[in-house]
């Protein structure tokens, strides 16, 4: 297999899901975040972020009035357990089972598993297998 090496952190700057129902919402991403060990980056009035997922309700002022709509996002995992830790966390807090952790033919070592969120959205977490890390995250200070 040929090596790959993979960037993260210097396409996507933040991602934002205006939702329908917010408490459910931070629910559900706070059970799926405290599994993949991302802290909350903060909270207000119609809002919450974890790293660069900004997640606000329809009324909020950071929002257009209209929920996003449908997307698939997948998140970092250390290892296959960490996977399957985020599946049951996931489901526990409201999540529907979109496919449940195992490998996947994206290619070899490719562990995941697929949960859809409050609103549809097709949320995953990926361990992609043996890797080495040049850093555990971009940390950007302004």
């Amino acid at each position: 297999m040929e090596t790959m090496q993979l960037h993260r952190g210097r396409l996507i700057d933040h991602v934002q899901l205006v939702v329908r129902d917010l408490p459910a919402s931070q629910a559900f991403y706070k059970a799926v975040f405290e599994v993949l060990e991302v802290p909350l980056g903060g909270t207000g009035e119609g809002w919450f972020w974890y790293d660069e997922l900004f997640v606000s309700s329809v009324d909020s002022e950071a929002a257009a009035g209209v929920t996003t709509g449908r997307h698939h996002l997948a998140f970092q995992a250390r290892d296959r357990q960490m996977v399957e830790a985020f599946h049951r966390a996931a489901l526990a807090a409201g999540g529907h089972d979109n496919g449940g952790p195992g490998e996947r033919a994206y290619h070899p070592g490719y562990y995941a598993a697929f949960v859809l969120d409050p609103d549809g959205n097709n949320i995953e977490a990926v361990h992609h297998g043996q890797a080495r890390r040049s850093a555990p995250s971009v940390v950007i200070t302004f």
